[in-house]
């Protein structure tokens, strides 16, 4: 377990030199940070705000800013926040060792990992409603790799469709289309058709790995002490979600001090093969729509796709004015967070708010921290997202 001490101590500290080449973008000061987040989140209106920078794979600042709460509590770096999707690019990095363990194989169907049919098992609350698909062959064909690169065909949710029930929209593997439901079946594969807990398996090869005391994948009372709750869009404050039961999709509670250790230990390939890693981050499947949302819209026209945006297996990849690079971001009412890094020099940022109007400063603080690094804001967010200059 890291010492707060040590924490505290780093954060005195001032950034590491820049890479040596001309065309590097300096890591700014933390002092110039420090007046650049202020601003930021003065013209966002955003209540609380967290930010870890890593640079040549090693963090080399943690900090956190504004309130936790309606009472006005400080958000500290150790302050338990909600984890959103970024949870998806963690369960990612599970799913990749298992990978090279040779228990999942990203191109075997997932029905074969199963002792019946997946329409067989009955609905439950924690799963799919597998069932809704029994008419449909095509579920036979879907794997782990259309499942990660979200294109199973999937609705982001099944709650989401008209009558609220499971459908596969396109033949799985040949577009992207954001779908959380397809994550679920990926942990259905491993907790039932692997007989694993995706829960433990999570504890022991990510959070434990890289000393990650404050994430979880369900709720411990212990986080109490020190919680953020979120604030939405009209200003009302929305108190943390105590979430029971492990999701893929998005139950994990973290702290921005755990989320710069996963995204140094990441951006390093830690715990993974050199050519896991590179698959992770390399385009797996070309991503044809102008935006994430709505998830199921309709593709553009070849020439006006981008070229070089592309789904990798947990995370988007993009190439840019430094090369190449990858993102994931999180998003729920109350929270907006996001993570992007860019493999030259392996440098990242993290930014964890409490308060999902701390998206609109996410493009403005990525390019302070890291320069012009041509991440695809206006494909995550829509074009109507009003993003600060």
């Amino acid at each position: 377990m890291r010492s707060l001490i040590g924490i505290c101590l780093l954060a005195l500290l001032p950034f590491a030199a820049p890479a040596a080449g001309p065309a590097a973008h300096a890591i700014p000061t933390r002092v110039a940070l420090d007046a650049e987040v202020a601003a930021a989140m003065k013209a966002a209106q955003a209540n609380g705000l967290a930010i870890a920078i890593i640079d040549e794979g090693k963090v080399v600042h943690v900090a956190a800013y504004g309130k936790r709460n309606a009472k006005g509590d400080p958000l500290q770096a150790d302050t338990v926040m909600y984890g959103a999707s970024l949870t998806k690019a963690v369960f990612a990095y599970t799913v990749m060792q298992l990978v090279e363990e040779g228990r999942l194989d990203l191109d075997r169907p997932i029905g074969e990992y199963f002792d019946q049919p997946l329409t067989d098992y009955p609905a439950e609350d924690a799963y799919g409603p597998w069932p809704d698909l029994a008419g449909d062959s095509r579920w036979k064909g879907i794997t782990a790799r259309h499942l990660l690169t979200h294109s199973s065909g999937f609705a982001n949710f099944a709650f989401l469709e008209p009558d609220g029930k499971l459908r596969i929209h396109f033949d799985p593997g040949t577009r992207y289309a954001y779908s959380g439901e397809g994550l679920i079946l990926l942990q259905y594969v491993i907790e039932r058709g692997l007989g694993l807990d995706l829960g433990a398996e999570m504890q022991r090869r990510v959070f434990d790995r890289f000393g990650m005391p404050n994430t979880s994948m369900i709720w411990r009372a212990d986080f109490a002490a020190n919680l953020a709750d979120g604030w939405m869009e009209d200003g009302t404050v929305e108190p943390h979600d105590e979430r029971g039961r492990v999701r893929a999709a998005g139950s994990m509670d973290t702290t921005i001090t755990d989320m710069a250790d996963f995204a140094a230990a990441y951006i390093n390939g830690e715990g993974l093969r050199a050519d896991t890693f590179a698959a992770m981050t390399s385009p797996q499947l070309p991503i044809t729509t102008a935006s994430q949302f709505p998830s199921l819209q309709d593709e553009l026209p070849a020439p006006q796709r981008r070229k070089d945006l592309a789904a990798g297996l947990g995370v988007v990849v993009f190439d840019g004015p430094q090369g190449a690079g990858f993102y994931k971001g999180g998003h729920n009412d109350s929270t907006g967070n996001t993570w992007v890094c860019v493999k030259q020099r392996k440098r990242c940022v993290v930014i964890l708010g409490n308060d999902v109007r701390a998206e609109r400063a996410f493009p403005r603080l990525v390019s302070f921290v890291l320069g012009d690094t041509g991440v695809p804001w206006r494909w995550e967010y829509g074009a109507g997202k009003g993003f600060i200059d």
